[in-house]
């Protein structure tokens, strides 16, 4: 049935009183949304503030006393490797260096037996063969020893960007084996017993590789990912055994791996950088959000806070971005390889 003229009055005229009260219950529930948004916001850049300036870390004695522990490091004859047993060989732990050159690691052990006359074990392994006996070897080295502190610092990266299906097996095999296996098969060793100590502490380094793909460099930003949520897992398992677990990202630093000799704002050297590590065991920085990780270099974190905040890893203006910067990394380093050789 067809309304008639005074139905169609009724509902024209309701329908404009009821108009101003739709709109206003509509910019009502923009505002608190709104709000709500911020208030959310403002909370997490609160606590990206003190945990990156104000909040305290946890104390390393709080792990194991330095003077009865033991403090194990891999990669540990050069770079953030070294500076990682300095550091803790300065604070009173006994340390158990491991990496793949033998004259290396004695450099290290003398230096840390000049300086600090701390006991000093070193060992030397090749992860990227992955044999059965070098873990052996640890097992037996390792036997005994009240470990309180495990660095998983072992880490190789491609020797110049290169596109995936360009990549030599042999790189994308040593990258997996040692940035991967290595880390897993050392910390199963080392875990179980501070499993029954019921206290340790294990700190694994990231890379930013791990939290934005990374085109060129695609198997060593998928090995760096899969440390991110290997990390995140067992820190959820071995949190009741009052274990504390850290996956530390990082951008770049002044090391072989990086390439880079003049530290800045946002690439550190290797010893402010482990300093700042050591001094935030347990404060996330500006890894908000990220569980059982910490991004401790103050230059770090706000490259990583304002990403999350504003543009996200898997923006593709970033990946465009990163495809970009390593494109132009490549050909630059393909020049350089072409004139050396030809000069040869």
């Amino acid at each position: 049935m067809a309304p008639s003229i005074q139905n169609l009055g009724w509902f024209y005229k309701n329908e404009g009183v009821q108009q101003p009260a739709m709109q206003s219950l509509f910019l009502t529930g923009l505002t608190l949304l709104g709000a709500y948004i911020f208030t959310i916001w403002f909370i997490s850049y609160i606590r990206f503030l003190l945990s990156l300036y104000v909040l305290p870390g946890t104390q390393l004695r709080t792990f194991g006393s330095p003077s009865k522990t033991w403090a194990v490091i891999t990669g540990a004859s050069d770079g953030l490797g070294k500076e990682y047993a300095l550091a803790l060989s300065k604070a009173g732990y006994s340390t158990l260096l491991i990496s793949r050159t033998a004259s290396k690691l004695d450099a290290v052990a003398n230096e840390i037996k000049q300086k600090f006359n701390t006991p000093t074990r070193t060992l030397a392994i090749d992860f990227a063969l992955n044999r059965d006996d070098d873990y052996a070897r640890l097992q037996d080295a390792i036997t005994g020893l009240d470990i309180s502190i495990l660095i998983n610092n072992v880490g190789v990266s491609h020797s110049i960007p290169v596109p995936f299906t360009e990549t030599p097996e042999a790189e994308m095999e040593t990258i997996v084996m040692v940035n991967c296996m290595a880390t897993l098969r050392i910390t199963r060793l080392i875990a179980p017993g501070m499993v029954d100590r019921k206290r340790g502490l294990i700190i694994t380094m990231g890379s930013f590789g791990g939290l934005i793909p990374t085109p060129l460099l695609a198997t060593y930003s998928g090995s760096k990912a899969f440390l991110q949520q290997w990390s995140t897992a067992l820190g959820a398992e071995l949190a009741q055994h009052n274990i504390t677990v850290r996956l530390v990202q990082s951008y770049m630093i002044t090391t072989a791996m990086s390439k880079i000799r003049v530290p800045t704002v946002f690439v550190p050297a290797p010893r402010p950088y482990v300093r700042s590590v050591l001094a935030s065991i347990g404060r996330s920085g500006g890894a908000q959000g990220f569980m059982y990780s910490a991004t401790p270099w103050w230059g770090h974190a706000w490259m990583q806070y304002v990403t999350n905040c504003f543009v996200g890893g898997h923006n593709w203006m970033l990946l465009r971005y990163n495809v970009w910067l390593h494109e132009g990394i490549r050909k630059r380093a393909l020049k350089k390889r072409a004139e050396r050789k030809k000069a040869q």
